[in-house]
């Protein structure tokens, strides 16, 4: 059994350099670990590296907890989940589908990323205690403005949190998020739980 952590580090992930602006998640692993000194601008100045670095700091702090978990629970926790939340981490960190948004008064041509917004969408986790997001999938044709737009998300729930009530509070930050940043016409967000896990009192503290 594992916890989300090898020799003290975060999991390594697959993920090809071409998808963070030449570099690799076992690059981003050590530049997070090194406190992100000294700084390089070639990965604060890419926005997927960004996105990768923003989900694995988040993960990182289970770490403990997901010691403990370990010990304690009965059957023990399922590291499945964590490959999950990593797998999530390095769908978000690629850039996807281009979203445009509707010409201004000048014929400008603005867009935002597929990336950006499951960036968008994980970001919601850290206003509501007891879920963690594994994986985001846009379900339509974001390319086209004003089409139907369903959002898929995957969660892990943390036992003792009021699960109804903290899917419902994460689907309306969700999409507060995307209203407030995107144009995308979503219909739905689709929240699914997929598991329970075990990690003693879990907050993030941020609301």
């Amino acid at each position: 059994m594992t916890d989300g952590y090898e020799s003290g580090e975060i999991r390594r992930l697959g993920l090809e350099p071409d998808d963070l602006d030449g570099h690799t998640l076992d690059e981003l692993t050590d530049y997070l670990e090194s406190g992100r000194q000294p700084e390089d601008p070639s990965i604060e100045g890419s926005a997927g590296c960004q996105l990768a670095l923003d989900a694995l700091e988040r993960l990182r702090g289970l770490g403990g907890q997901l010691i403990d978990a370990d010990a304690a629970a009965m059957p023990e926790v399922d590291d499945s989940w964590v490959d999950r939340i990593l797998d999530g981490i390095a769908l978000d960190a690629r850039a996807g589908r281009r979203i445009p948004f509707a010409p201004d008064e000048h014929g400008d041509d603005f867009a935002i990323t597929e990336g950006a917004v499951r960036g968008l969408v994980r970001s919601a986790e850290n206003a509501v205690d007891g879920l963690l997001v594994g994986g985001t999938h846009l379900r339509g044709d974001v390319s086209v403005i004003g089409a139907p737009i369903r959002i898929d998300i995957d969660v892990s729930a943390f036992y003792g949190a009021n699960i109804p009530q903290a899917v419902e509070r994460l689907r309306a930050e969700i999409d507060e998020r995307l209203r407030r940043h995107t144009e995308l016409n979503v219909v739905a967000i689709d929240i699914t739980v997929r598991d329970i896990q075990l990690v003693g009192t879990w907050t993030k503290g941020t609301r």
